[in-house]
Formats: structure tokens, sequence, C-alpha cells
């Protein structure tokens, strides 16, 4: 199973392209190609398709950085009513710079 196609910010040599890219359905999506504009969207429609898949535990890799994508991606998570909680990953899985997600598997109650 794979998303409808996003849009991935590709580096190469002194040019940056985007390029549309299908994404598989998984138990961990990587934001760090992904255009800041497009990550609302792009994770609702991802936990949306993991339910659908069955899949309700989702680690999301925001990066370390200076934690501005990270708390972006808190914020939606907090406002998202396909999640039952949340919590940083452990070292192991990324430490502070991925968030492990736990989706309901009937979001509508």
């Amino acid at each position: 199973m794979s998303l409808k196609i996003y849009f991935r910010t590709i580096r190469q040599k002194d040019s940056i392209i985007v390029k549309p890219v299908k994404i598989p359905i998984e138990d961990v999506i990587d934001l760090h190609t992904f255009r800041p504009q497009d990550i609302t969207d792009l994770l609702s429609d991802y936990f949306e398709a993991c339910i659908e898949a069955e899949i309700y535990s989702v680690r999301v890799i925001h990066g370390k950085g200076q934690g501005i994508l990270k708390q972006r991606v808190q914020s939606l998570l907090n406002k998202c009513s396909m999640v039952k909680s949340f919590a940083p990953a452990p070292p192991e899985a990324g430490g502070w710079g991925a968030t492990l997600v736990k989706l309901k598997s009937n979001p509508d109650k």
C-alpha cells in the first residue's frame, strides 16, 4: 500500500530538485526530505493510511536540529483526532530526533 504523491526535495550537486514520490505505508516516516508546507497534510494522510493498514504505532522522524520541526510535529499530534498518544523515541529509535505515535484503532470514537 502506498500513499498519494507528495513532493520530496532532493539535493544534487549545486541544485535542489523537487520530485513527486509515492510514500510506502510502514511504521516509520522520515520527514527530512519533505517540504515544510506539506507536513500537516502529509501526516494526516499518512496516519489515515496507517490505520487502514492496521498499523497503530508509527515512528515519525523529524530530526534534531533546532527543534522547530519537532515542535511543529508535536503541535499537529496534539490536534489530531487519530492520535491516541505520543512520546519521544528512545535513543535506539532516534531519541530526540523522533517521536513515537500511537494511533487509535477507531479514530471516530
